[in-house]
């Protein structure tokens, strides 16, 4: 649910399996950029704003797995650098679902609820499949605690997508969907300002 959280990656000399470790992190990271794809394309096309909304969390992660991937070689200051672009897409993505959210208030749209409904619970199945795989590395690393907490916030954004759409269904009215897109917008603004402030304290430091 639009990140403060980070994956802070462990060093690659305490992974036990550094070539599985690279292989889930890629599949971690294509799952995210996939899920991002359908969340963007059906929430558009759907008129569903909590989809899009929603669809922001992917894209943060899969900048998490991609940066993550990149820290296992290269200078530590690359992840500062790439935390600004994540924190500037997520504010822009923030902004625009926040616009269009207020922009629905006038035009009344109702979004696609069965639409909604089937790509919320794809999306909670894409997130435990990945908190699955990352399982096996929970031990030995504290970090991989933010991990976990990630998951938990990305469930929370799938299931309130899942209420959005029984909302808009039992009503006739875009209201939850809305209300829903709101909230999670403005919780993106917010993630990616903490997450440029740390970013920036890193570059300077």
């Amino acid at each position: 649910m639009s990140h403060a959280c980070e994956h802070h990656t462990p060093a690659a000399h305490s992974i036990l399996d550094l070539p599985r470790y690279r292989r889930v992190l890629w599949a971690a990271l294509w799952i995210n950029a996939a899920m991002f794809g359908v969340e963007l394309f059906s929430g558009w096309h759907s008129g569903s704003l909590s989809l899009l909304a929603d669809s922001i969390d992917f894209a943060g992660d899969a900048l998490n797995y991609g940066v993550s991937l990149a820290v296992l070689s290269a200078a530590l200051a690359w992840r500062a650098r790439a935390a600004v672009v994540k924190a500037l897409c997520m504010m822009g993505f923030g902004a625009l679902v926040l616009g269009r959210a207020i922009w629905g208030l006038y035009t009344g749209t109702v979004p696609d609820a069965t639409t909604m409904g089937v790509v919320g619970l794809l999306a909670l199945v894409a997130n435990v499949a990945v908190a699955w795989m990352l399982y096996a590395f929970r031990e030995g690393d504290a970090n991989m605690r933010s991990v976990w907490l990630c998951s938990r916030n990305d469930a929370i954004g799938n299931v309130l997508v899942m209420l959005a759409a029984a909302g808009v269904l039992g009503t006739g009215s875009g209201w939850p969907d809305l209300l829903v897109a709101a909230g999670m917008a403005a919780l993106a603004l917010h993630g990616g300002w903490l997450v440029m402030r740390q970013a920036r304290r890193e570059l300077a430091g």
